[in-house]
């Protein structure tokens, strides 16, 4: 029987990760849960097991009941009927599944009915549904929404919501309205507190929400008159159970058509303020998005781990010319880049995963006691890693799935046009990755000033002399590592080069291509360290994407070297 777990010995793989023992140390305070409950994990190996146990579950349910529900779900997606939202049959299926395997509010601490899991194994879990069906990944996903909620919403509140979420009710984060999209500062649903029923009340409008008509909302809505910027912006918690909120339009989309995009109609809605006023957009949507944007990077590599099995099966059994098309150079060639492409992803994926947690379980520790001075640096290290490395994660994966879905098609040819196979979904599913949760344009905005200040620069050159060590296991790893060093010299002097124009608008048109070579270089270093490790897994990939970043950072630099602020114009539209 298929397993999306155990089918991808890579995935497993990065429970071996260098930072996962100070994860669980940090996650588990000591195993103190397991004098409490049963399931707790009692030491370090017993904590792995559990996971391992958890992503096995999943591979199952996601092999055995979402895959074969996904084209049913694509074909009927959901509907509106008096004003609710209502799943496709399947989607039910999916989440009746889910909720029996115990997969919500995974998360979640054991108090409330969670199973404490880090963030790395959400990843890992998301990654192995949305290969499966990435819209219905949307849907499940969203239970991260309660993190926010953890950090930031009262102990009445963490008492009262997350153990439904644990339970397996559906959330959505309410952001977008129709004149405000990327720049959220212009959201203006209007909060007014409601003295008599020592309540908020909600009323406007929000466009394109996923899982709209959720269980348990999070609303960014202005609570302070007369403001325009994100400083009048609250952040609320609506229960669907109180009413007041309606869908009025279920969008027709190109894909994800499982997961429901809807238009909400505040009418005077009950909610809760969710911590201060004020810090809706500054502190909590920042942290919401965060989130967000990891888990669009684990189900785009999801995706592109699908795309890759459709693209090599077939190729294997599709014969031409008197041969399988996969002895065909130029199909093995697409192939090889993108195996390259979805285990470097992965890597990244894991990397940041990683460094979240650290920081995340650092921040939660100290709502309970003062952190050590270690501690403290410790907790600062990696949000710093963490902020720098989540819009690489997100920006390079959601273009790698693209890329990967785009491949699946040529190699199937013109049956990859047919809608008859699974190629073409994923195609469809594909190209939202890119836009939602901070379109790649914005992802390079986030992540340019740690390019331009030089602070990934030198993450590079730290991960350089890391993996030089690992590498030395190898004398191949230690041959790609040597070439990417190379390369990290090109990168600074690209930095320079765009530094020394001293204009902002040619900063700006070149960033995408800064970004490009930081990702690659990054990605590179990642996949030679666990190439060094298991090289019956990755070595292949690592030969193959070194040759690929060494073909795209020359040519980036070239460009960058090349390039007079003078012709900016040239690039204008009329």
């Amino acid at each position: 029987m298929a397993n999306y777990y155990s089918d991808h010995p890579e995935i497993a793989f990065h429970l071996d990760h260098p930072l996962m023992k100070r994860i669980v140390e940090l996650k588990e305070r000591n195993f103190a849960d397991a004098k409490d409950f049963d399931y707790a994990p009692v030491d370090l190996g017993d904590a792995i097991e559990n996971y391992k146990q958890i992503l096995d579950i999943t591979g199952d349910v996601a092999a055995n009941i979402i895959a074969p529900n996904s084209e049913s779900v694509d074909l009927e997606g959901p509907h509106l009927e008096n004003g609710r939202m209502i799943y496709a049959s399947k989607t039910v299926e999916n989440i009746d599944a889910t909720r029996k395997a115990g997969l919500w509010g995974v998360s979640m601490p054991r108090r409330y009915g969670g199973l404490n899991l880090p963030n790395v194994i959400f990843s890992m879990l998301s990654e192995l549904i949305s290969a499966a069906d990435a819209g219905f990944q949307n849907i499940w996903s969203l239970q991260s929404c309660i993190d926010t909620l953890y950090e930031f919403g009262s102990e009445e509140q963490r008492q009262k919501y997350i153990p439904r979420v644990c339970a397996g009710e559906g959330m959505s984060m309410d952001l977008t309205e129709p004149d405000a999209g990327s720049d959220l500062q212009r959201v203006m649903l209007k909060a007014t507190f409601d003295e008599k029923e020592n309540c908020w009340r909600l009323n406007g409008v929000k466009r394109f929400i996923t899982n709209g008509d959720s269980d348990i909302h999070l609303v960014l809505a202005r609570s302070e008159e007369g403001t325009k910027d994100g400083r009048g912006l609250s952040m609320f918690i609506y229960d669907k159970r109180q009413g007041g909120v309606n869908v009025r339009h279920i969008e027709h989309k190109l894909g994800i058509h499982g997961s429901p995009t809807c238009e909400l109609t505040y009418k005077n809605a009950k909610a809760e303020l969710c911590g201060s006023t004020r810090l809706g957009l500054i502190k909590y949507v920042m942290s919401l998005m965060n989130g967000a944007r990891l888990g669009i990077a684990a189900q785009s590599v999801g995706l592109s781990q699908e795309a890759y099995n459709e693209a090599i099966a077939y190729a294997r059994e599709r014969a031409q010319f008197g041969q399988t098309i996969i002895n065909f150079p130029a199909v093995y060639d697409m192939l090889s880049r993108m195996k390259a492409k979805l285990d470097a992803g992965r890597a990244m994926l894991y990397q940041t995963a990683a460094y979240v947690d650290i920081y995340k379980c650092l921040e939660d520790i100290a709502r309970e006691r003062a952190l050590t001075p270690e501690e403290k640096q410790e907790l600062k290290k990696y949000q710093r890693l963490a902020d720098a490395f989540t819009p690489l994660a997100k920006g390079m994966n959601s273009e790698y799935a693209n890329q990967n879905a785009y491949d699946a098609i040529s190699i199937h040819g013109g049956s990859g046009f047919i809608m008859e196979y699974k190629c073409q979904r994923l195609y469809r599913d594909a190209r939202i990755f890119s836009i939602y949760e901070g379109t790649t344009q914005l992802q390079v905005v986030a992540a340019i000033r740690y390019i331009i200040n030089g602070t990934m620069l030198q993450n590079i050159k730290d991960m350089v002399e890391e993996v030089k060590n690992e590498g030395a296991k190898s004398e191949k790893c230690a041959a790609l590592t040597a070439r990417v060093e190379k390369l990290v010299s090109v990168y600074e002097e690209a930095i320079e080069a765009v530094k020394a124009l001293d204009n902002q608008d040619a900063i700006d048109f070149l960033s995408r291509r800064l970004y490009d070579m930081t990702c690659e270089i990054v990605m590179s270093l990642l996949i030679i360290r666990d190439a060094a490790q298991a090289p019956e897994l990755f070595e292949k990939s690592a030969v193959v994407y070194v040759g690929m970043t060494e073909e795209n950072v020359a040519g980036k630099a070239a460009y960058i070297k090349a390039f007079d602020p003078a012709t900016l114009d040239s690039f204008k539209a009329e």
